[in-house]
């Protein structure tokens, strides 16, 4: 089929997510047909640089050898066996793999299929593990303001960006919302912080859990916190019962530097979940860990129905599992989160000269996470209707680079196996888009 006759059909049948169709169907869509490595490739042969890891979930590069063959191998055995009443060696393997790298006190891994349903599993858990154990007027949740935390329905519930969230208000329970800062550190987060431990105070008796995105809060445009206000909350609400869900879906497997983030907090949580870099993007893979405690609290006799009612189909498939598992031996046998610390200090330099355009406002990054503010030279927003933003982003494929912004930010969040040259390749794409799209605006 030819690159006109897939872009036609593209537009005739598939309906695409968090996009307005209205102006979807009039440009041309860009076709991928190939990767390698940290680039995609369409049907003409032109490269992008892919900016986003493909949403934030490609970890070693894509056609990695390795993961390939991983997945190859498991192809030739069997590629899906359910979870309910069966297992399977990957499954097993790389659950062990898994508990291997986290605390101690996190002894159980329940797989579901992306990062949606790895937090709504920890919230039904949580929720089910308090009715079960002496704490029925345990029935809310807690977040931090500007949390996104997946589109199923609890967990929009536990999201409070109006943007994704408002229209389904009155399909959703209610929770606490606790207020988080913009940036770290400051008069600003001290403040946050103690209007959101006063908060704890007053609703602690009723919470479940209190669920977070630790260190950087990706879907609202990279909102960063420190580990004081982060850890200071967390202890708290422990000491109140909470039960702590840490949503590490965008920010683990070695996006800021370690494999999970709550390594750099210093705190374990009650749940962690992981989807996205699990899979290394390839394949559609989550996961909930949960401690012993929490899962002898689902223990009993079949007629008491204390078992966790919850599942996938695809729970745990053993073609998602071989490839995952190949992955986390990868971070074994490379130095990829040593990799990731020098790119960091990289990509600081290299960001500090982009800030210097008059219309970059902000910049926040941590690893290989960055959040890049556009506003006018006198620091007052665009019109959002202007979509500069979006503007930017598709100036950038221009100069062979892919990027999503979030509305006027610009998100950049790259295979954590990009190079040096790779990385400057990207930043300077970016910085051409913006002179592109802006330098008449000035």
């Amino acid at each position: 089929m030819s690159r006109d006759d897939l872009a036609d059909l593209d537009l005739s049948c598939l309906w695409h997510p968090f996009t307005q169709h209205l102006e979807w169907c009039g440009t041309p869509p860009l076709v991928i047909h190939k990767a390698e490595g940290s680039w995609l490739i369409d049907g003409s042969g032109n490269r992008y640089l892919d900016g986003v890891s493909s949403l934030w979930t490609n970890v070693h590069g894509h056609r990695h050898p390795d993961l390939d063959a991983a997945l190859l191998d498991q192809l030739n055995k069997v590629a899906h066996s359910t979870l309910l009443g069966l297992t399977h060696p990957p499954a097993i393997e790389l659950a062990q793999a898994l508990l291997a790298r986290v605390p101690d006190t996190l002894s159980r891994v329940f797989y579901s299929d992306n990062g949606s349903t790895a937090v709504e599993v920890a919230l039904k858990m949580a929720f089910q593990y308090q009715q079960q154990n002496g704490a029925p007027e345990r029935t809310r949740f807690a977040s931090l303001s500007d949390a996104y935390h997946g589109d199923t329905l609890g967990a929009v519930s536990v999201g409070s960006i109006g943007l994704f969230h408002r229209i389904y208000r009155p399909l959703l329970f209610d929770g606490v919302v606790l207020p988080a800062p913009s940036h770290p550190g400051g008069e600003e987060e001290q403040t946050m912080l103690e209007r959101g431990l006063a908060l704890l105070e007053v609703h602690g008796h009723e919470l479940a859990a209190l669920v977070v995105e630790p260190l950087v809060q990706g879907a609202a445009g990279m909102k960063m916190h420190s580990v004081p206000f982060l850890k200071t909350l967390l202890e708290r609400a422990r000491e109140l019962g909470i039960l702590l869900i840490a949503d590490e879906v965008a920010v683990g497997f070695g996006r800021l530097g370690t494999l999970f983030a709550m390594e750099q907090v210093g705190v374990v949580p009650d749940f962690l979940c992981v989807a996205k870099g699990l899979g290394a993007g390839y394949l559609p893979i989550a996961a909930t860990l949960a401690p012993e405690s929490v899962y002898e609290g689902f223990l009993g006799e079949p007629e008491a129905h204390r078992q966790f009612f919850h599942g996938h189909t695809f729970t745990g498939n053993p073609l998602a599992c071989a490839v995952a598992l190949k992955s986390l031996q990868l971070f074994d046998s490379t130095d990829l989160l040593a990799h990731v610390q020098s790119l960091e200090a990289h990509l600081a330099k290299k960001l500090s000269e982009l800030s210097t355009l008059p219309w970059v406002s902000s910049i926040r990054h941590r690893g290989v996470m960055i959040g890049i503010d556009l506003a006018k030279p006198d620091g007052q927003p665009f019109n959002p209707e202007l979509r500069v933003g979006h503007q930017v982003a598709m100036a950038a494929r221009a100069h062979g680079a892919i990027l999503r912004p979030l509305g006027d930010t610009l998100v950049i969040n790259p295979p954590l196996s990009i190079d040096l040259e790779e990385t400057d390749h990207l930043l300077t794409a970016l910085r051409s888009a913006i002179l592109d799209t802006l330098q008449e605006r000035r």
